[in-house]
């Protein structure tokens, strides 16, 4: 029951990180991949990886800040398409006071608006039993100082796929998502690169351990598949205990 095979999946944000990850994880359970990006040579790298472990992968263009350009992109897209894992996201560390109109729009425009029009194009080529993925966080649950865009994007991401859930039951498409918690990628970097930050978060973690990428692949598979087919519209976070000690 936890088997992809013959399902289609489309991951943005696919090229590296998290994304990556997710892309190897559906690969493997046996879903046939599309890798998505705004780069095609990242994304080239990515399919190659995939294509040397065995594994069917295609890439496409997709620049989730605008939805004329995710229109463009679905566009091109067979029918059907199973499974869509929202993924892409941006951050940018800023003091709050700092915060401009062109930053605020550039986090919440790639992160959550992206997401709901990738959604929304991505129902249309879903049959029965479609799955949405969207990656929620742990600023979707508590506030991070300097993540205030970030954070409300996140905070959105739940509300998504709550409202998504709730309204395409009907149509048996399942909305569902994870909430990653300390992971190293290369958008966290900026705060791994700080000896005390790392001391004081694993202080805060009760596994005492930050994230590994292959952590999220049981749970992505878990809610892509069969077995969660009665699940919809939950968050589970994966975060080594974190939420649930503060």
């Amino acid at each position: 029951m936890f088997s992809l095979a013959g399902k289609r999946a489309l991951i943005t944000g696919a090229s590296r990180g998290i994304g990556r990850a997710l892309a190897f994880a559906l690969a493997e359970a046996g879903a046939s991949v599309i890798v998505s990006g705004r780069a095609q040579a990242p994304l080239d790298d990515c399919a190659a990886a995939l294509h040397a472990a065995g594994h069917q992968a295609t890439t496409l263009i997709l620049d989730v800040s605008s939805p004329a350009l995710i229109d463009q992109a679905f566009d091109t897209l067979q029918t059907p398409l199973d499974i869509l894992i929202n993924n892409a996201g941006i951050e940018e560390v800023c003091p709050s006071i700092d915060v401009d109109e062109a930053r605020w729009d550039r986090i919440l425009g790639t992160n959550l608006k992206g997401a709901f029009f990738c959604a929304r194009r991505a129902a249309r080529l879903m049959p029965e039993g479609g799955a949405i993925l969207n990656l929620c966080s742990l600023t979707s649950e508590v506030g991070i100082p300097t993540a205030v865009p970030y954070g409300a994007s996140k905070s959105g991401m739940v509300g998504i796929t709550r409202a998504l859930a709730a309204e395409w039951a009907e149509k048996t498409i399942r909305v569902n998502g994870i909430g990653p918690g300390y992971f190293r990628t290369e958008m966290t970097e900026i705060f791994y690169s700080n000896e005390t930050w790392q001391r004081d978060m694993l202080a805060k973690i009760p596994m005492r351990r930050f994230g590994e990428l292959q952590d999220l692949a049981g749970a992505a598979i878990f809610l892509c598949s069969p077995a969660a087919a009665y699940i919809t519209g939950q968050i589970l976070y994966i975060d080594g205990g974190f939420l649930a000690s503060i």
